[in-house]
């Protein structure tokens, strides 16, 4: 009988008798082997139909780990242990290697080969989060202190000293279990051996037990050999004509009274020791001396921004404590200095050009918080002009949209990196402002940014105000610098990530905060050996918000086989999809987009032909076999395709599909993983006593019903979804209107009332903000509303609205390239 793949949109025909064997061999095969799932395919409706009977769900993904891990405390002593899911509540007990909150991998089996590796096109990666919040009921890093000799490191390959070195000669030496070097142990570090060859101190050494913890620097790691002095925080106001007119300006000022109380300090300390200073400008600066001692804050004018200079130090950086009284008196200025300016220009690499000169004067690091509104196009080095050419989409340059203009900016970076100067950027455009230049130096520089379009006070300062709270507030080093050591055999060879890289081994961030993650790939340069496994060790040099230098060091050992059903099952299909979503997002700049998206679909695809090929039991071709810890992994990869970054629509705005852009590239895997696949939650059935947060079900239309309320959030939007036949009792007690009908189409709120529905919807909503990185804001849409496109274009699993196949459609697709790999 033959096999042709004469296609309808699904891929495979076969007769009938055919077709009732791989049925029952696609039951035999999910009842029978839990590590695989089977997916017979005829025609695009058989497809799906069997999709449905013998797929695992992706939330039922996520529920089962939840069920199986959730809860539980997961022990780190285990080389080569997959972690349970982002998405699962854990908690975990450092024993030897570092939490997953620090680093996650892609696989946490390497293939022992370079040929296997090239053989199954599995990336081998980690994404680290160097600085991830560490919950409360965990431990906090332990700090050890070695005096003046400083922290102990092998001589050859300098890894510093960690659970994976082994002490020999009765103790008196050691030797690296990176490059297996053999060190004498400095006599004041020397300790006796147990009868199994281990330090009698193992357990009260943090660096000899724990995979992760912090070693303080002496004055080698410094600068000059001078401690470092402690950071600055410089807020820097754009007081052209849309700021003062839309209230910006004023609500900025009125927060900054009371922000500034809340500056980072060092634990248990009273006040922050970091010092602040205020700069305003529309296309000119002024800066503002606010010394304690003087009755009024005093401005100075720089006018000429093309040699761009500081003119004033003493009374520029000050202790907020201290000139509390001035600096509030400036704020309370501010706006009425500039109410009734009519000046629309506005220049932009000047203002961080002041702020890095103001660093290098003070001899310290910090940070510059940048307010923004409009296309910097002021006669003034990188003046910026309109090129947002929609006609280019899909095209061989539609590349060039996103590739920042060069020259001044590229300077600025390299400026802005050597003196540890982090750029924080708010952005409040009402038109093509250009992000993917404005963004540069703040994405290498380890800054954030936002970005509020048409911002009006009322509807958008709240999520502002919030953003900007979190981001003075929270836990952040500075002037870092981060190496990846590895075991022999494979080596760190590229990063992805909000850095700069001046060579290929030294990952440099002005500022690491605890969101910012940096995805680094490795490869393989000898045989590794499947008994002693693969070892990597992060080390991060910073300085603390006290002034103090310090070493962050990380730990992880995976194990290494020379079977590839061991890769496969030890796969992690959340890191992996950050994995290509970073990649992918780099390869746009120097690729065509059709060429990205191609490249992906074809990884994708002899992946999991390999699995089938290695790995699999034999079965019919008509089967799609996925890996069990990969069953989700299509259903991502098919969001990743239909991101506005990668779906090139003229209907897209540049500037967002540029924004979207930078932000995956700072993301962890917990951001990449709820982005690419929303949490859509059904309210209307929900139990208003209960604390859980009722189970998210499939991202996909077909889970609306008329008659319900949903909730969607991705971590950077929130939706409430209201069917059109809302019970007017659910109405009621959320909006108090008596029906749906009441309610207006546009710019609808969510008060707080006093009633159990509203309560449970506004706790709900507060939890999952309190997870994620930035402040989202709600908007809520009704069925059939022109405004209900912003929601859909969010369920990931159905056609996307711009382009891009549903989930089904992208299986048959992707068994198809499977089948044509396979013969």
């Amino acid at each position: 009988t033959s096999r042709s793949a004469a296609s309808s949109c699904s891929a495979v025909r076969i007769h009938a008798m055919q077709n009732r064997n791989r049925q029952k061999s696609v039951s035999a095969d999910h009842t029978n082997k839990k590590s695989e799932i089977g997916i017979g395919q005829e025609n695009c409706n058989r497809c799906i139909s069997n999709f449905k009977v013998h797929c695992l769900l992706q939330t039922q993904v996520i529920e089962d780990d939840q069920a199986k891990r959730g809860g539980q405390v997961y022990v780190t002593n285990i080389r080569g242990q997959v972690p349970p899911l982002v998405t699962t509540d854990f908690t975990v007990q450092d024993q030897g290697n570092a939490s997953p909150r620090f680093m996650r991998c892609t696989t946490y089996s390497f293939p022992s080969t370079a040929d296997l590796a090239k053989q199954c096109k599995v990336p081998l990666a980690a994404i680290i989060k160097p600085f991830a919040t560490v919950p409360k009921n965990e431990t906090p890093l332990y700090i050890v202190n070695h005096g003046e000799t400083g922290p102990i490191r092998c001589n050859r390959c300098k890894a510093y000293m960690c659970p994976y070195m082994q002490f020999i000669d009765g103790g008196r030496r050691y030797q690296c279990g990176f490059c297996s070097c053999v060190n004498e142990v400095p006599v004041q570090y020397f300790q006796h051996l147990d009868h199994m060859g281990r330090r009698m101190d193992l357990y009260e050494r943090p660096e000899l037990s724990l995979g992760s913890y912090e070693f303080i620097a002496t004055l080698d790691y410094c600068k000059n050999n001078k401690p470092p002095n402690p950071p600055v925080y410089i807020f820097m106001i754009d007081v052209s004509y849309n700021n003062i007119k839309s209230g910006l300006v004023k609500l900025i000022c009125e927060e900054l009274k009371t922000l500034l109380d809340r500056l980072p300090k060092e634990e248990g300390a009273e006040t922050s020791p970091i010092k602040v200073g205020f700069v305003t400008y529309n296309k000119i600066l002024h800066f503002y001396n606010v010394k304690s001692a003087l009755a009024q804050p005093q401005m100075m004018v720089v006018s000429d921004v093309a040699e761009m200079f500081v003119p004033l130090l003493d009374g520029f950086l000050v202790n907020f404590q201290e000139s509390r009284a001035v600096v509030n008196n400036l704020l309370d200025q501010i706006p009425d200095m500039f109410a009734d300016t009519n000046e629309s220009e506005t220049v932009f690499a000047p203002v961080i050009q002041a702020g890095v000169e103001a660093l290098k004067a003070a001899e310290c690091s910090g940070k510059l918080f940048i307010f923004h509104s409009s296309i910097p196009t002021a006669e003034a080095p990188g003046k910026l002009k309109n090129r947002d050419d929609r006609k280019l989409v899909g095209t061989e340059k539609e590349k060039t949209l996103f590739q920042p203009q060069r020259g001044v900016y590229e300077q600025l970076t390299k400026d802005c990196v050597a003196q540890g100067c982090c750029v924080d950027l708010f952005l409040f455009p009402n038109q093509y402002v250009d992000i993917a230049t404005m963004g540069d130096v703040p994405s290498h520089t380890s800054g954030s940014i936002y970005k509020y379009s048409n911002f009006q006070v009322e509807v958008n300062g709240p999520q502002f105000i919030s953003d900007l709270r979190r981001d003075v507030e929270k836990s952040i080093g500075f002037d870092a610098i981060m190496r990846v050591r590895t075991g022999t055999g494979f080596r760190a060879t590229d990063f992805f990530g909000a850095i700069y890289m001046n060579n290929t081994t030294d990952v440099e961030m002005a500022a690491v905060d605890c969101d910012k993650a940096v995805t680094v790939e490795f490869k393989h340069d000898d045989t590794l050996s499947e008994e002693s496994g693969a070892v990597m060790q992060c080390a991060l040099l910073y300085t603390t918000i006290g002034g103090q230098r310090r070493l962050r060091i990380h730990n992880l050992s995976l194990n290494c086989s020379s079977q590839l059903s061991e890769l496969y099952k030890s796969c992690e299909t959340d890191a992996l999809i950050n994995f290509f979503a970073k990649s992918a997002y780099r390869a746009m700049l120097n690729q065509p987009l059709k060429t990205v998206r191609e490249i992906l679909v074809n990884q994708m695809a002899h992946m999991l032909a390999c699995y089938r090929k290695s790995c699999a039991s034999p079965s019919a071709a008509s089967q799609l076999i996925l890996p069990d810890a990969m069953k989700v992994f299509p259903v991502y990869m098919n969001s990743l395709l239909k991101t506005a970054t990668l779906v090139g629509s003229t209907e897209l705005s540049t500037d967002d599909r540029a924004f979207h852009r930078l932000l995956v590239n700072a993301m962890g895997v917990e951001e990449t993983q709820v982005l690419l696949y929303p949490r859509l939650i059904p309210l209307h059935t929900m139990d208003v006593s209960s604390e859980v947060i009722p189970a998210p079900v499939r991202c996909s239309e077909e889970r609306l019903s008329e008659s319900g309320m949903f909730l969607l959030e991705n971590g950077l939007s929130v939706f409430l979804w209201l069917g059109q036949a809302c019970p007017p009792d659910l109405i009621q007690n959320l909006f108090s209107v008596p029906s749906l009908g009441h309610l207006p189409s546009e710019g609808m709120s969510l008060p707080v009332l006093d009633n159990a529905h509203s309560r449970k919807i506004h706790s709900i909503i507060s939890s999952i903000s309190q997870q994620r990185a930035t402040s989202m804001k709600l908007l809520i849409v009704k069925q059939k509303d022109q405004s209900e496109m912003l929601f859909r274009q969010h369920l990931v699993e159905d056609k996307g609205l711009h382009g891009g196949a549903s989930y089904m459609d992208f299986l048959c697709y992707v068994h198809r390239e499977i089948r044509q790999l396979l013969t």
